[in-house]
């Protein structure tokens, strides 16, 4: 009987140490992060040189100023004012770490990764001149092989688009930790 007793224990520890770390959002957050995005759809740049009010508040959420690629800024600030504290961070190929991406390359492509897309999630496209995540964007839905996106610095501002998986190199889970 003591030994069931310390198997019982043990597990519920090991159930509460797992689960120590684990940060829940509220059901609405995915939804909260697209809504903020999408108002800012139609934001353009000044100059057409990563500049205008917007875009620089965009940068300066995640340390830079005027004239830097701002896609990742711009997914960074939508979780900022969605409440979250992560990510932040200028650089695409750092919205990609291992514990929040769950396909790279071709394991994007396949059918099952559609069942795993969530609104919100990060994509990232891969170019191949820089060899590395060069463009990255929310996930507004998935819907068959497409993804509709909502992004910053696309043509100089902020907009929706339509992307075929096939072009997705990596995705990421910023709210769920990952998969």
């Amino acid at each position: 009987m003591a030994t069931m007793y310390h198997l019982f224990f043990g597990l519920v520890l090991i159930a509460f140490c797992g689960a120590v770390g684990v940060v829940h959002h509220p059901i609405g957050i995915r939804q909260k992060i697209i809504d903020i995005a999408s108002a800012e759809i139609g934001v353009r740049e000044a100059t057409g040189n990563n500049d205008g009010d917007r875009v620089e508040e965009y940068l300066r959420y995640t340390g830079l100023g005027k004239g830097y690629a701002w896609c990742s800024a711009f997914v960074s600030w939508c979780y900022g004012q969605a409440g979250l504290p992560e990510p932040r961070n200028p650089w695409s190929p750092a919205l990609f770490p291992n514990a929040r991406t769950y396909c790279r390359s071709d394991v994007c492509r396949r059918p099952i990764t559609l069942t795993q897309i969530k609104p919100a999630d990060v994509f990232g496209i891969y170019g191949q001149g820089v060899r590395r995540i060069n463009h990255v964007g929310l996930v507004k839905e998935a819907r068959n092989n497409y993804l509709v996106t909502i992004e910053g610095n696309s043509n100089d501002r902020v907009e929706s688009k339509r992307r075929h998986l096939s072009t997705i190199y990596a995705l990421a889970d910023w709210i769920g930790g990952g998969r």
